[in-house]
């Protein structure tokens, strides 16, 4: 399972062949460096750890510099695994994305736009209950009934209710890859991915 590690940089569109404009995702993709290489004799499992996006020594903790001079690469900040990768690599190679082609699929994940506390209405889509007559004024966005009076006489556990939304970990099965820019490390992914422009985002296919 090859993969990489890129930083979304924004979105535009294309068009096709066929003359059809379709929306993209524009992803800075590695060079990605290879910081670790793990194996089932001695890990347990088969993975190739990855590092990608340069950063200053200072802001980078004593263990973790010493695990990148181990392996011969400069400081960066963001480290993933990929397990199962479908070439030989050592500590020190760096991985680019040569490794895809145009019309493959690919899942991408990353951290969502995180958006606060919100209501049901935006948080799951609610409707709204009430009508906007007969006295009522401030019902339109409530959830509604939240459970039975007499029993259980709770809030049943997993009830759809306001709270914090976004900020979390979010992946998008099957995006294709509309066009491979090599000399600029650049991917164009059809649709959209999760998390805000500069967001790192893991790539594998």
């Amino acid at each position: 399972m090859s993969g990489i590690i890129g930083r979304k940089a924004g979105m535009t569109s294309v068009f096709t062949a066929e003359g059809k404009q379709i929306a993209v995702t524009v992803v800075e993709a590695g060079p990605c460096f290879v910081t670790q290489v793990k194996t089932a004799e001695k890990d347990g499992y088969n993975a190739v750890q990855l590092a990608f996006g340069p950063q200053k020594e200072t802001r980078v903790s004593a263990p973790l510099l010493g695990h990148f001079k181990k392996a011969g690469v400069p400081p960066q900040k963001k480290l993933a695994e990929f397990k199962d990768f479908d070439r030989e690599l050592k500590p020190g190679d760096t991985v680019d994305v040569s490794i895809f082609s145009e019309g493959d699929y690919v899942d991408v994940s990353g951290i969502s736009k995180g958006k606060g506390f919100q209501g049901v209405v935006k948080r799951h889509g609610f409707r709204g209950v009430g009508m906007r007559t007969h006295g009522q004024h401030d019902r339109e966005r409530a959830p509604g009934s939240l459970g039975a009076s007499s029993f259980p006489s709770r809030v049943l556990k997993g009830m759809r209710m306001a709270g914090k939304t976004g900020n979390r970990k979010v992946k998008v099965l099957n995006l294709q890859i509309i066009k491979v820019i090599p000399e600029k490390n650049i991917l164009l992914i059809k649709g959209a991915v999760p998390g805000p422009k500069g967001g790192f985002l893991l790539i594998t296919k």
